[in-house]
């Protein structure tokens, strides 16, 4: 390659290109947290796993993804940032092949847990290229195209994961990772050159292990506390202590020794710190909502798994158009009017949820979740553009790291929380309205009522199936309630945000060739 070094101030040689490659390789990714979810009764019959085994198809890609996305940080500064991701793009390709290819349940899930492992340096270093890439000015466009690459990918991925499934096998899931990933891996091949790095970069092997620990404990605490009834289990109580105590001796580590895995100093910048609660808080209502909203269109309100994609698709098109909108907005609006008006969009579609029942029509479905979609589109770029702002560019790497990693979390969590609420508020509901269903309710009397009257044996069951599915109803309710109470409680940590004085120094090492 034969283009010169950018200037500060002028464009990046063959800059679409890399934007493009960059952006499949999140796609790939972001797809992959989804895409295997509707898959996993078919898969569950080919390798004859039982309901608790099968989640760890789920569980296994997550925990390594979780681990490995801080130290990503790390390796681009020691092997350089292209190394890094081609390796990543390959890797992560071949354990996709491998796991289509699998023939029991303890491939599938090691292959996954390789899938994860090198998926997850995609999406921190395919953020770092474009914030170096883009100046100050156009950075707002950057994060749009990179936000809408990362949140739409779990809106798409039940939709096509259904369609690959009903239509072609179980297998295609994972397949469908080897086109994307080729492109993305030739496009990074012929136009991103290589950063400076240092071969002599040392890792804090015992705050990494820690932080690892830590965050797989977390992990396995989230997604098998429902399954095992909190702490009730002997698993879920040790998970938890060694949870605590993990990231209690990663934190002193952190602030004692004299060279940490994470730099404590990144915590001194105010907008990084407050940007990475907001997004932990993002990670919680967005990524919840949509795993409260598939069970509820497909389980109460009888859609199919195609039908319920559809249904969803509008929300990531809300998504996507306001990403581009406020992406022209960073610079000339102030970015904590636009959070406060994000966070105002998605307060009011969980509102007008609460209201919810089955027979809410497709539209209501279809524009509330416009609207939900839209407030998505007026954090994210913002929080991410504001977020690295005034961090140093030689931050950048580990600040990403950090950042992909409390949305992440902050998923999990939410995801785990909502789910047990579900689960725990159907059962209390169901005991609550039942106390009112006796022989001697009148409400029974009617003619119409004698279908579901507590007299006859039929009429018992087919009463405890309106029962709990007003419980279950109901309980959605209050999911709902909770996601809209923590946007309206977010809104105060605007005023912990400080508009950047001056624009960011930008790092040349990534110019092309």
């Amino acid at each position: 390659m034969s283009n010169a070094a950018a200037s500060p101030s002028g464009p990046i040689a063959n800059r679409g290109a890399i934007t493009a490659c960059v952006i499949l390789a999140v796609i790939m990714q972001a797809l992959d947290t989804t895409i295997a979810n509707v898959a996993l009764p078919h898969i569950q019959g080919d390798v004859s796993a039982s309901a608790d085994q099968i989640n760890w198809v789920l569980t296994s890609y997550i925990v390594a993804a979780a681990i490995m996305t801080p130290p990503s940080g790390f390796l681009s500064a020691k092997f350089g940032r292209k190394r890094v991701l081609l390796v990543a793009i390959a890797g992560f390709v071949v354990a996709s092949v491998l796991c289509g290819l699998a023939q029991s349940l303890n491939q599938i899930v090691g292959f996954r847990l390789l899938q994860g492992l090198f998926g997850a340096a995609l999406v921190p270093l395919s953020q770092g290229i474009l914030l170096d890439i883009y100046n100050v000015e156009e950075r707002g466009k950057a994060m749009a195209l990179f936000g809408v690459s990362v949140m739409v990918g779990p809106v798409l991925g039940p939709v096509i994961g259904g369609w690959l499934t009903d239509n072609m096998s179980w297998r295609w899931v994972f397949y469908i990772n080897v086109p994307i990933g080729a492109l993305a891996f030739a496009g990074i091949v012929i136009y991103v050159t290589e950063t400076k790095f240092d071969a002599l970069a040392k890792l804090d092997i015992f705050g990494f292990s820690m932080l690892s620990v830590a965050i797989g404990a977390l992990q396995l605490f989230l997604d098998r506390g429902e399954q095992l009834d909190w702490f009730y289990s002997g698993e879920i109580i040790v998970e938890a202590l060694v949870c605590a105590a993990a990231f209690y001796l990663f934190l002193v580590h952190t602030f004692t020794a004299e060279r940490s895995f994470v730099n404590p100093r990144l915590f001194l910048d105010q907008n990084f710190a407050v940007s990475m609660l907001f997004i932990f808080i993002v990670g919680v209502t967005y990524l919840a909502s949509l795993a409260l909203m598939t069970p509820y269109l497909q389980t109460l309100m009888g859609y199919p798994v195609v039908t319920a994609g559809i249904v969803m698709g509008p929300r990531g098109l809300g998504t996507m158009l306001c990403m581009f909108v406020v992406g022209r907005l960073i610079g000339k609006v102030d970015t904590r009017w636009l959070l406060f008006f994000g966070l105002a969009l998605t307060a009011w579609a969980m509102y007008d949820m609460t209201g919810w029942t089955p027979d809410v029509s497709q539209w209501t479905l279809i524009s509330v979740g416009f609207v939900q979609g839209a407030g998505l589109g007026f954090l994210f770029v913002p929080l991410t553009t504001i977020a690295f702002a005034t961090l140093p560019a030689h931050m950048r790497g580990e600040g990403t790291g950090l950042y992909n990693l409390s949305r992440n979390i902050g998923s999990s969590v939410g995801i785990s929380v909502v789910s047990a609420l579900i689960t725990e508020n159907t059962q209390v509901n169901h005991e609550s309205i039942a106390a009112y269903v006796t022989p001697f309710n009148h409400a029974f009397d009617a003619t119409v009522a004698q279908a579901v009257s507590p007299v006859t044996l039929a009429g018992r069951a087919a009463l405890d199936g309106v029962i709990t599915t007003q419980a279950t109803i109901i309980a959605y309710m209050d999911d709902f309630k909770l996601l809209m109470l923590m946007s309206i409680c977010a809104m105060p940590l605007l005023v912990l945000l400080r508009k950047p004085k001056a624009p960011p120094a930008v790092d040349h090492s990534i110019a092309m060739e």
